[in-house]
């Protein structure tokens, strides 16, 4: 089902604004991450045994390219480059160990922020609720003041799936309800032109998921509605003359970043 919108009302300049403000958040967080990253990586590493290992590296390397006629050692210095390689991974296997988890977490909560955009006044948008079957045909919407349903709700049993279109007339923060005739629940919905925490979904038990996709309590366990999603626009980051994800603009730049900062500080990677 496609889903019309309208962003007529929005001007070019609110526009720029906007995305320049993502892309600008997007460059600060990437500079931040890089040095922290390059720092925890000195004082969690041994510094010496990898310039030691990079420099035995090297000078195999060197060995396949000046004896290449001869074969023998030119094995011999493959071998060796296959050693010096997995000693060189071990010895930065364990400072990426220490930054792995926090850095995760932390890009599931910038994801919270630069994943998706708030939905506009005026824009059409979906809410769609996953239930069980016999739920499927008496799930009821209720719709706070400033929001409006637009079309009837569209049932899909081969997916215990209902859908509802929407549209809000004034920017806010609202709490749409679903009912049954045994249960009761809420999801937010946040229309806004600014930067706002967003959560697309919210779910049942799906602990790791909810872990990564959903800012919201889970629903109660049990429950006749599984999962209620509301459906918002992915962001599109524009920099250097392309559209980037943000988490691939955040891995290009933390790393140029990160370069910068070990070249600074003469720190061994």
């Amino acid at each position: 089902m496609l889903l019309p919108t309208s962003i007529d009302h929005v001007t070019p300049a609110f526009i720029l604004v906007r995305v320049d403000l993502s892309a600008a958040l997007v460059i600060l967080i990437s500079i931040i991450i890089g040095l922290v990253m390059v720092i925890v990586f000195r004082y969690t590493s041994d510094q010496q045994a990898i310039h030691l290992a990079k420099d035995q590296l090297k000078a195999h390397l060197l060995a396949v390219r000046l004896f290449q006629d001869q074969l023998p050692v030119v094995l011999s210095s493959y071998g060796r480059i296959v050693r010096g390689t997995g000693r060189y991974l071990r010895l930065a296997f364990m400072p990426l160990l220490v930054v792995i988890v926090p850095l995760t977490l932390l890009m599931v909560q910038i994801d919270r922020y630069l994943g998706f955009t708030p939905l506009r006044p005026g824009e059409a948008f979906l809410v769609k609720a996953q239930t069980t079957a016999d739920a499927l045909e008496n799930v009821s919407l209720r719709l706070p003041p400033g929001l409006t349903m637009t079309a009837p709700a569209v049932h899909v049993p081969s997916d215990k799936l209902v859908v509802w279109r929407l549209v809000a007339d004034t920017p806010g923060s609202y709490e749409i309800g679903l009912d049954t005739s045994s249960d009761s629940v809420s999801k937010r919905v946040v229309v806004s032109t600014k930067l706002e925490r967003l959560s697309p979904v919210r779910l049942q038990g799906h602990f790791w998921e909810r872990l990564f996709f959903s800012a919201e309590p889970a629903l109660p366990p049990g429950g006749p509605i599984e999962a209620v999603e509301v459906v918002y626009p992915a962001r599109s980051i524009d920099f250097a003359g392309l559209q980037w994800n943000w988490i691939w603009l955040f891995f290009v730049l933390s790393l140029i970043a990160g370069f910068f900062f070990k070249t600074v500080l003469r720190i061994e990677i």
